[in-house]
C-alpha cells in the first residue's frame, strides 16, 4: 500500500504533540485496559496497537502491557519512538502486515475509520485476528452510520514560540453514506508569523449491522459499549460524537 499523502501524518505530524498530550487520553485508555482485562480468557501480557499514530494511547497501554505499535505514517512513528522508546514500533499497513507472532490483545482505538471500503475493513479485522491469541480480546473503537453526525472541532496548543490552532469539519457524502470527509485547517504561527495549511481526509463509516457481520464472520464473540462524550471538549456548538467500542473475544 502507498504511504499516506496527508499533511497531518507527514510534514505536520509534529503538531500532534502540541495540540494534544498523552494525559488527555489517559482516562479513556484506562477504560480500554479495564475492558480488555475483564473480557479476556487469558492473562494479558502483550498488546498489539494497530494504527498507533504518535502513540498517545501507548503512554497508558505500556503501563499494563508489553506493547507493539504499527502505523503507516513514518512521521507519527518517529514521534512515538521518541516519546516511548520502551514500546516496539513497526511501519506497516493494518490491512496486510504480518508480524509472524501473536499477542494476548489487539487494539484499534483511533484509526479504523481510514478503512473506507468493506474490503479494507474486512482485511484489517482479519489482520487483527491473525495476530490475536485464542482467548484474547480485539478492541475496536468505531463510528456507526446510525450515530454519526457532521461536526466541527477546534484543537489548540502552544510550545515556546509556536502557536497551533486546528479546525476540523466533518462532512458526510450525499452520494455515498459509507464515507465522510474530515477537512482540517491548520493555523500555525511561528514567532508571530502565520502559515495556513489545509488537509482533507476521506474516512469510512458503516452500519452497526455491517460491523457485526464482519466480526462474526471472523469467528469472534462480540460485546459492545457506548462512548458518548470523549470529544466533547473539542466540539464547536451543539454537536455529538458517539462512538461504539467493540469488544471481540477469540474463542479458545
Amino acid at each position: 500500500m502507498s504511504k499516506p499523502k496527508w499533511h497531518a501524518y507527514s510534514d505536520l505530524a509534529w503538531t500532534e504533540s502540541i495540540v494534544t498530550s498523552p494525559d488527555e487520553s489517559a482516562e479513556e485508555t484506562e477504560l480500554f485496559v479495564k475492558v480488555i482485562k475483564e473480557n479476556s480468557n487469558i492473562e494479558v501480557r502483550t498488546l498489539l496497537h494497530l494504527g498507533c499514530g504518535a502513540g498517545a494511547n501507548d503512554y497508558t497501554f505500556k503501563m499494563h502491557f508489553s506493547v507493539t505499535g504499527v502505523d503507516i505514517s513514518d512521521g507519527m512513528l518517529e514521534i512515538a519512538e521518541k516519546r516511548k522508546p520502551e514500546v516496539t514500533y513497526v511501519y506497516g499497513d493494518m490491512r496486510e502486515i504480518d508480524l509472524n507472532e501473536c499477542f494476548d490483545a489487539v487494539a484499534i482505538p483511533d484509526s479504523i475509520g481510514y478503512m473506507t471500503t468493506i474490503e479494507d475493513l474486512r482485511a484489517a479485522i482479519n489482520t487483527a485476528c491473525k495476530h490475536l491469541r485464542p482467548g484474547g480480546v480485539l478492541l475496536i473503537v468505531a463510528h456507526t452510520s446510525e450515530g454519526f453526525r457532521e461536526n466541527n472541532f477546534a484543537y489548540t496548543g502552544s510550545k515556546e514560540d509556536i502557536d497551533v490552532t486546528i479546525f476540523e469539519n466533518n462532512y458526510v457524502s450525499k452520494s455515498d453514506r459509507t464515507i465522510y470527509e474530515a477537512t482540517f485547517v491548520y493555523l500555525i504561527r511561528q514567532k508571530g508569523k502565520l502559515v495556513i495549511y489545509t488537509d482533507c481526509h476521506t474516512l469510512g463509516v458503516f452500519t452497526r449491522a455491517t460491523w457485526i457481520a464482519l466480526l462474526t464472520d471472523a469467528g469472534l464473540e462480540i460485546k459492545q459499549i457506548k462512548m458518548d462524550h470523549s470529544f466533547d471538549r473539542f466540539i464547536l456548538g451543539e454537536g455529538q460524537y458517539p462512538l461504539l467500542v467493540f469488544i471481540c473475544i477469540k474463542p479458545l
